[in-house]
């Protein structure tokens, strides 16, 4: 018997959760669980986190968290309880399985059958935004070489286990080339211990369109956190309905199992509900802990009840549906169903499912890091680059030069165009000059003198080479 924990979060959370829990009983799925309150009524209680330190300490102790859909307030500071289990866990790995059910469920993509690896914790769901001028917000995107290793790692481990044919990487790093190119990297060091795994690389935005346009060309996907994000539920709805997915998310001692849709508070209450959505992500569970052979009896018997024509509202189609039913019905036609295999669609058989079994992450050696200069941002009104250059070049600075100046990452010094549009938040790049070494307290001096002149530095960035490679962005135009 494993205790797991449980969350029923808010909106249609606890109708579908409570039709979820009765089909794994039903199936004799050996759990026990803890429920925890998460969500909504938590945050709006003064918490804005939207848990308490009891829930995490009953989720941390059982390991498993399977979680319905929650409610995040609008404004107010209140932080994702979504992003934040998953980095507090360490759960870096979001697995989304994205399986056409044609032709019972309505797609123009029958041979549909993806899994999509989301990286987990990173990338712009760090969530670091600064507002720094009045015109400029700004959101860091952080990617780093374990984070990118991981997920990558699971991703082919995941495609040789399961006989998968091919892994693609998405990115834009013809755009982002130290973050994107980063994750690019590590998936061709890491694609090569594979040969027997076929890899290809496709930006994102043209990636997504032929994923949208011709799903069948792909198998498994891996790519960073908000592109995933936004992949996999393009990705479920063209399968046939985003209210039919779930979700994994793994780390390296918990994992948390949901549905990848919302809380739909407009339906609450109503029994209009699809359960589907956590079902699957409780299938994931079952396998994850070892019940495989539940698992295969649940999903058959919900293959079954699809393939029956015993249909929620959201799937519903007078073409091919027998039954509209509500979540109370759809659970107890699958309940019904425990014990049969679907004819048409293929059943699932995981009697030979064994856990994979990941290496935990090797730091590399330390590469030789240089000092070479300093990005300042300054926060100025005027509106031309040759201008504040101008006042930059009175700054004490013997060891080091102004290069460029660049507004919203283009180029306006030197030989700006006047037609460039310029805000007032200014990236200054000042670079050592020759053979010249320096370090911070160069920096630190230069910072002083523009104290000392009145210019407004809002941040730095220092700029490095690693092994002799510079680890900074030209700017657009340079």
């Amino acid at each position: 018997m494993k205790k797991i924990t449980i969350a029923k979060g808010d909106g249609i959370g606890p109708e579908i959760m409570d039709a979820t829990l009765s089909i794994l009983m039903h199936a004799g799925a050996q759990i026990e669980f803890d429920e925890i309150s998460v969500g909504e009524k938590v945050y709006l209680s003064g918490n804005s986190s939207g848990i308490s330190k009891e829930a995490w300490d009953i989720i941390r102790r059982n390991k498993i968290f399977l979680k319905a859909p929650i409610t995040t307030p609008q404004g107010g500071g209140y932080k994702s309880l979504n992003v934040s289990t998953r980095k507090f866990l360490g759960l870096y790995a979001n697995i989304r399985p994205c399986v056409s059910l044609h032709p019972f469920v309505e797609t123009k993509h029958p041979k549909m059958d993806i899994v999509i690896f989301r990286e987990n914790e990173e990338d712009l769901y760090a969530g670091i935004e600064h507002q720094q001028t009045d015109e400029v917000v700004q959101c860091l995107k952080l990617i780093t070489r374990p984070g990118c290793e991981k997920i990558i790692r699971y991703a082919f481990e995941y495609a040789r286990h399961y006989g998968r044919k091919k892994v693609t990487c998405f990115t834009k790093d013809n755009i982002m080339k130290q973050t994107d190119g980063l994750f690019h990297q590590v998936f061709n060091e890491i694609a090569v211990e594979y040969p027997d795994i076929i890899n290809e690389h496709w930006i994102i935005d043209i990636g997504a369109a032929k994923v949208a346009d011709t799903p069948e060309a792909f198998d498994v996907i891996v790519t960073p956190n908000l592109y995933g994000d936004v992949l996999s539920d393009i990705a479920a709805q063209i399968a046939g309905s985003v209210g039919l997915a779930g979700s994994s998310n793994i780390g390296e001692e918990c994992a948390m199992f949901e549905a990848i849709h919302g809380s739909a508070p407009d339906i609450a209450g109503k029994n209009i509900a699809n359960p589907s959505g956590l079902l699957q992500g409780a299938i994931l569970m079952l396998l994850h802990i070892g019940q495989a052979s539940v698992a295969e009896r649940i999903q058959n018997a919900w293959l079954k009840t699809i393939e029956e024509g015993i249909h929620t509202f959201d799937i519903y189609n007078e073409a091919t549906s027998k039954k509209r039913v509500g979540t109370k019905e759809f659970a107890e036609a699958v309940i019904a169903n425990l014990g049969q295999k679907p004819s048409l669609l293929s059943p699932v058989s995981y009697s030979n499912n064994v856990q994979l079994s990941l290496p935990k992450y090797q730091r590399k050696a330390q590469k030789r890091k240089e000092l070479q200069g300093v990005d300042l941002f300054v926060h100025w009104g005027g509106d031309n680059g040759e201008k504040l250059a101008a006042i930059l070049k009175n700054l004490n600075t013997s060891d080091m030069q102004l290069k460029m100046i660049t507004n919203r990452g283009i180029k306006v010094y030197p030989d700006g165009f006047p037609e460039t549009f310029c805000t007032d938040h200014w990236r200054c790049r000042f670079e050592q000059i020759g053979g010249v070494k320096i370090n911070n307290e160069h920096i630190v001096q230069l910072l002083r003198d523009a104290h000392d002149k009145s210019i407004d530095v809002i941040k730095t960035e220092n700029l490095y080479t690693f092994d002799g490679q510079p680890a900074f962005s030209l700017g657009q135009g340079q």
